[in-house]
């Protein structure tokens, strides 16, 4: 009998997996991460390639189509080709991406690529190399740019950059990425600053909004269109300048929240399933991975996390409650 869609209460079809492979990272963004003093998970409860790759089977069994591989930063993770290739291996994978800062990639772009991954999206929120260390307190903006220049010359594509938008920040950099992006046929999506930082310094007041976003592109470069028939479940609102060159999106959890039309699940990097990003609560696989269970028990959990989703993360509402882990823990 086929497997019924993974459908939650609201009727929301999930195709879209994240897996986190480690929580550990090498840069340390200051809306992400504190300086130092970060403690990350002991070795022993990061999921296993194979266990990730069970899960990820089990998931496509049930009508996961994508997969995309984060972290932390998803290059510390040793051998990471091995799991990539495990990955395209399983019937019914469409797509597999991978989200990094690229500070290794120049190294581990040809691996990554005969493994299979084709699609890679780069955490880059500035051009500028002083404004880069002072997001990210290292000094790897020489090899952040190599790293995609060697994606690029390897015949990786689609590229996209993503960019937090955080106010009074990084207004200067808004411009020269979409120019970096139109001249090397790469997407620039911009991401309005999420409260998912470790430090608690999040406020709405930070947060550099979409519309404001355009109205800098569209006056410092030109008129921008909204893509016609784009994925209406895709987390981004995608345009194009009207010249034809170059397209932009806009990742706005906080001014056009996507919640309705949601179609991710996350496993952590020590085996939890989330419904959402901001999930309060979640639910573990590890245990029973490591317990013996069988598929259809990690089916029934995959399962049960999609049905008790709920409607949105109501960030702008005093409703709201960040979850009581920061990104880098639960997967970007």
């Amino acid at each position: 009998m086929a497997e019924a869609p993974l459908l939650d209460t609201f009727g929301r079809l999930h195709d879209n997996l994240r897996i986190s492979v480690t929580d550990r990272c090498n840069i340390r963004c200051f809306y992400c991460m504190p300086e130092d003093g970060v403690k990350f998970m002991p070795r022993q409860e990061i999921l296993s390639f194979e266990e990730i790759a069970r899960v990820a089977r089990v998931a496509v069994s049930m009508g996961v189509r994508k997969l995309r591989l984060t972290g932390g930063e998803p290059l510390l993770r040793k051998d990471l080709p091995v799991l990539i290739e495990k990955l395209t291996a399983i019937p019914g994978v469409e797509d597999i991406a991978l989200t990094t800062n690229a500070v290794l990639l120049s190294d581990q772009a040809a691996d990554l690529y005969k493994a299979g991954l084709r699609r890679l999206n780069v955490h880059l929120d500035t051009l500028d190399r002083d404004r880069f260390f002072q997001i990210t307190r290292r000094d790897d903006f020489n090899k952040v740019m190599a790293g995609i220049d060697t994606a690029l010359s390897l015949g990786f594509g689609p590229i996209k950059i993503n960019a937090v938008a955080v106010k009074n920040l990084v207004e200067p950099d808004i411009v020269p990425l979409a120019r970096f992006g139109r001249e090397r046929g790469i997407e620039i999506r911009y991401i309005e600053f999420m409260p998912l930082d470790a430090q608690g310094i999040w406020d709405k007041a930070k947060v550099l909004l979409q519309d404001d976003m355009i109205r800098l592109l569209s006056t410092a470069i030109g008129p921008l269109e909204e893509i016609p028939d784009r994925d209406p479940r895709a987390p981004a609102s995608e345009y194009r300048f009207a010249d034809g060159v170059g397209r932009v999106g806009f990742i706005s959890s906080v001014s056009h929240p996507f919640c309705l039309n949601c179609n991710r699940i996350r496993l952590t990097s020590d085996g939890k399933l989330r419904y959402c990003l901001f999930a309060i609560e979640e639910t573990d696989v590890k245990g029973l991975l490591r317990g013996n269970a069988s598929d259809d028990e990690i089916r029934a959990t995959i399962r049960e996390t999609v049905t008790r989703k709920w409607i949105g993360h109501e960030i702008n509402s005093q409703k709201f409650v960040a979850p009581p882990r920061p990104m880098y823990s639960i997967g970007g």
